[in-house]
């Protein structure tokens, strides 16, 4: 199995810089992407962004282009995301997600293990 652990989230005005971090642990070597999706109060799961984890190639949603980057390090086995210009609507608990059977990297049915989430709030 592989556990994950977020932190970083908190408090924030709108224009603020937040970076988040996920630890990841037992049977890490059978990862093949990670990924952020996030949640929102009577909303559906989104997705966020994602790296596949050998080459550290990312993709975005539309929505964060420009204002997020999600990085790797695989030595220390951590998942980041840095989120700059944050506005209103990013407010949401993110959560750290892995993938081991080469899932589709937008979809959260096709991630494998998840961690607790972290709360990230923008203020205006």
């Amino acid at each position: 199995q592989v556990q994950l652990v977020e932190s970083g989230g908190g408090l924030v005005q709108a224009g603020d810089s937040l970076r988040l971090s996920c630890a990841a642990s037992g049977r890490t070597f059978s990862m093949y992407a990670m990924g952020w999706f996030r949640q929102a109060p009577g909303k559906e799961r989104g997705f966020v962004a994602a790296v596949w984890w050998s080459s550290g190639s990312t993709y975005y949603a539309d929505s964060v282009k420009g204002r997020f980057i999600i990085s790797r390090d695989s030595a220390k086995k951590t998942l980041y995301l840095q989120m700059n210009s944050l506005k209103p609507e990013d407010t949401a608990v993110y959560y750290c997600a892995a993938d081991t059977t080469y899932g589709r990297l937008t979809s959260g049915d096709d991630y494998d293990y998840w961690g607790q989430g972290t709360q990230v709030t923008v203020s205006s």
